[in-house]
């Protein structure tokens, strides 16, 4: 058994590092789909509301409320799969949970990049709205995840992949640490045959 978790801040490849999971086979739970329903739940838009609903859920239920609705998907998944992908770490608290649950089997990565090239890859994806459409700014969005904890979820990592050259070599060093199972605090090493 091993779980994989990723933590970094919006836009800097946490969902790439997913699709390369998911492409060579290892399901992916993502904490921010718990969002997106509770958001959908309460009759909001996941696109303006995401980052108030995942607040108030730490609010209503505790720091750690989100890892704990995550659980129950990933031990299903790990019924018929060997590794699981848990994509969208926010905080140290949740890394708790994590390694609580987990044990030697939980690697926590850092997936870390530049502000401004996260700042093209949010606009590029289109998925958020953008501060002239109601929604939150990369730097406010920043802001409120450091506030969740994320700085120290950060520094608690296991693995760091830096995600500033290309494409390519960020999806080599993610598939790397995804099928060598790094467990070194050290940063993912882009000569390493995926």
């Amino acid at each position: 058994m091993h779980v994989i978790g990723t933590v970094g801040l919006p836009g800097s490849g946490k969902g790439e590092a997913a699709t390369v999971a998911r492409e060579d086979g290892i399901p992916v739970v993502t904490m921010g789909d718990v969002v997106r329903q509770e958001t959908a739940d309460r009759g909001l838009d996941p696109a303006k509301d995401h980052g108030t609903v995942a607040q108030a859920l730490r609010e209503e239920n505790g720091p750690t409320a989100i890892a704990e609705r995550s659980l129950p998907m990933i031990e299903d998944r790990l019924e018929d799969h060997e590794t699981v992908l848990v994509d969208g770490i926010r905080s140290d608290v949740e890394v708790d949970i994590f390694e609580d649950e987990f044990g030697d089997a939980f690697t926590l990565v850092s997936i870390e990049a530049p502000f401004d090239l996260r700042a093209e890859r949010i606009d590029a994806r289109g998925r958020d709205a953008s501060e002239d459409d109601g929604g939150e700014g990369l730097a406010a969005r920043d802001e409120r995840e450091r506030g969740f904890g994320m700085d120290d979820a950060m520094e608690r990592a296991d693995v760091v992949v830096e995600n500033a050259d290309s494409l390519e070599t960020f999806r080599e060093r993610i598939r790397a640490v995804i099928r060598d199972g790094t467990d070194d605090k050290k940063p993912a090493d882009p000569e390493l045959e995926p």
